[in-house]
């Protein structure tokens, strides 16, 4: 005979949101928002469910989002609907009295714990010892961690988008000969070889690796060095999907984000940031057919946004960040409520010198426009 075992709780102050009724959490939702009005801004990055990023008042890429909300006039509480990183660069941005909140701290990026701080100072000693670090700029993308970003930013490097990728790296080759681009090798490699470098003079660093799995020669010989690392979302696309929608339909469009393999974003028609491809796809004309190469929510929220477009998802397999997607709307009320009663939970705070330097970097990024 099987003997039900009822859930255990966890005491966790969540745990009473979890059991309510979606209809339920919306409303409450509405009625925290109404309650904090304009001392609360919500963002919610493009990659979000639907059920969460109808409450936002902001959407768009990371950086976008973080620049929205601080010129929102008298916003004393920010809830970013995204993932760590995001929420980190938002703290870094804001005046010091603005509180960043992130609903579920287990939203991380997979490609941003691809590379840590002390495996990347270690990459530094060894890459600097072969070359010399006058001659190398370090470049992190925003998907990173603050750690990551104060380490560029204290030592003459900067952060970089997917929007950005090119000029950031026009403007690190005219200060230094080389580049040491992190944690994504894939939006790196993209951008390097449509600059004209060399595929011969771009190295893979692997962190398990002495010298990265290089040769000092071929150290010496790269212009631009590249973490082994990836997204997990982006790294599903493959050129036989690029194949098989060509021969579906000829007349098809491919548009892919650019942390997808150098062999996909070669067979597209074009690639970009997640805000590119938005605009690319709505500024086509009428009764184009795309097939779309990025996270599956934004997908889907661009073919229910362009009626006039034929959209497909690029893969076959159903891909969304699952880490992104740990943000949900019981977590979201939890936070607001919260700030209702003048609790601040999951606050994202960076401080210190860490805060100081990646903030120099990031200033840096911003002042190219």
């Amino acid at each position: 005979m099987l003997t039900a075992i009822a859930p255990v709780s966890t005491g966790h102050p969540f745990e009473p949101y979890a059991g309510l009724r979606p209809e339920q959490v919306h409303a409450r939702i509405q009625a925290a928002k109404a309650t904090l009005g304009e001392r609360l801004v919500i963002l919610g990055h493009h990659y979000q469910r639907d059920e969460v990023i109808q409450h936002a008042d902001f959407r768009g890429d990371s950086l976008k989002l973080a620049q929205l909300g601080l010129a929102a006039e008298g916003v004393e509480h920010m809830v970013f609907c995204g993932v760590h990183f995001m929420a980190e660069t938002a703290d870094i941005l804001s005046p010091g009295h603005v509180t960043v909140t992130l609903p579920d701290l287990a939203a991380g990026c997979s490609m941003a714990d691809m590379a840590s701080l002390p495996q990347v100072e270690t990459c530094w000693d060894e890459l600097t010892d072969v070359v010399g670090g006058e001659t190398v700029t370090p470049i992190t993308y925003i998907n990173s961690g603050a750690d990551l970003k104060a380490f560029c930013g204290e030592r003459g490097g900067i952060v970089c988008t997917s929007s950005n990728a090119r000029r950031i790296l026009e403007w690190a080759f005219a200060r230094r000969e080389k580049v040491l681009f992190f944690p994504d090798q894939h939006l790196g490699r993209n951008t390097a070889l449509d600059m004209g470098v060399p595929a011969e003079q771009i190295a893979v660093w692997h962190p398990e690796l002495e010298l990265g799995g290089n040769t000092e020669d071929a150290l010496i010989r790269a212009r631009v060095i590249l973490w082994a690392g990836h997204c997990s979302v982006h790294q599903m696309f493959l050129p036989e999907h690029v194949d098989h929608f060509k021969a579906r339909y000829p007349d098809i469009k491919i548009v892919v984000h650019p942390e997808c393999s150098r062999a996909v974003v070669e067979k597209a028609d074009a690639s970009g940031s997640t805000e590119a491809i938005i605009r690319t796809i709505q500024g086509s004309p009428k009764g184009t057919r795309w097939a779309v190469g990025t996270e599956l929510n934004l997908v889907n929220r661009i073919n229910a946004e362009s009626p006039d477009h034929e959209v497909h998802f690029l893969s076959p397999t159903f891909c969304v960040c699952s880490t992104m997607n740990r943000i949900d709307p019981p977590h979201l009320l939890w936070a607001l409520e919260n700030l209702v009663d003048g609790n601040v939970v999951n606050r994202i705070s960076v401080i210190g010198k860490t805060r100081q330097w990646a903030r120099v970097a990031l200033q840096r990024m911003l002042d190219l426009g």
